[in-house]
């Protein structure tokens, strides 16, 4: 290949990368976007918002803040710390015993191993909503409505968290160094929490916030059990500004609300934001 050829074959690479990365940036553009206006109308009046479209922020952030967070129909900072309770606690219970449990099908071997990873896979193909009413009616019997428990404990039982944490063992945990530990005398529950858990802080960052996202989000369990004001979570909360009278209620203060709901998923997604990269791209690399 000569001078000029290889000139030829820089440039369009060169051409290639800039339309990448304009590609790229569009797409980043689009993402963000409903953040910024979702910003952007929290820091304008109710009369404001009638008025239709703004690029820029207004002067009433404080103001709808402060209607926000003392209004009294619906209590936000009792809604937020709710939801972050109730997600907190599933993300962590979650993500630890699946992750226990991909151990135990990943490091032992036993006569019931395949059937119990089928009976597990199986179960992960069955929509939540198929046992919700019978799961609710149990509830309402064994009066454990307006309880926190039924939407934290039944989480710890999550095929699909397991089958990520199984499928990214295979990739970074042989088995030797399972078998090293035995070997010295370490306890199984040992070996998991001190040897395995820190081989696989990525895939836990990427499962903690997943789960952590599906729990604050989660609707309509919370709706059909949590039925007194003090217990209720933010999706609740949120969907009853939705259905009230739109001439009664504040557009600046329901925009602050909406922005004060999504606040702490932001916040531990930026904590865990290098671990979840990690994990994504290790997860996907079969070694």
């Amino acid at each position: 290949m000569n001078t000029s050829d290889t000139k030829k074959a820089r440039a369009m690479l060169t051409f290639g990368r800039v339309l990448v990365y304009l590609f790229l940036a569009l797409l980043a553009i689009l993402c963000l976007f409903p953040f910024y206006m979702l910003l952007i109308n929290a820091t304008r009046s109710n009369a404001d918002l009638q008025g239709g479209f703004r690029v820029l922020a207004q002067g009433n952030f404080l103001e709808n803040l402060h209607n926000a967070w003392t209004d009294a129909s619906i209590n936000i900072p009792r809604g937020l710390f709710n939801s972050f309770l109730i997600a907190g606690l599933s993300a962590v219970l979650t993500t630890y015993f699946s992750a226990l449990t991909a151990y135990g099908i990943h490091a032992y071997q036993f006569r019931l191993k395949k059937l119990a990873f089928g009976f597990i896979m199986a179960v992960m193909v069955i929509p939540n909503q198929v046992g919700a009413v019978g799961f609710v009616q149990i509830l309402y019997k064994l009066k454990l409505t307006n309880n926190y428990l039924p939407l934290v404990l039944p989480a710890v039982a999550s095929p699909i968290v397991f089958f990520y944490m199984k499928q990214y063992m295979e990739s970074v945990l042989p088995l030797e160094i399972v078998e090293a530990a035995r070997v010295d005398g370490s306890g199984e529950f040992h070996t998991f929490n001190r040897i395995v858990l820190p081989m696989l802080k990525p895939a836990l960052a990427v499962q903690l916030i997943f789960t952590f996202v599906t729990s604050w989000n989660n609707y309509f369990v919370p709706s059909l059990i949590l039925t007194k004001a003090e217990y209720k979570t933010v999706p609740i909360m949120i969907a009853q500004l939705r259905s009230a009278d739109y001439s009664k209620f504040d557009m600046g203060k329901v925009y602050m609300f909406i922005l004060l709901a999504i606040l702490p998923v932001l916040v531990v997604y930026i904590f865990l934001s290098k671990s979840i990269i990690k994990g994504v791209t290790a997860g996907g690399v079969k070694g």
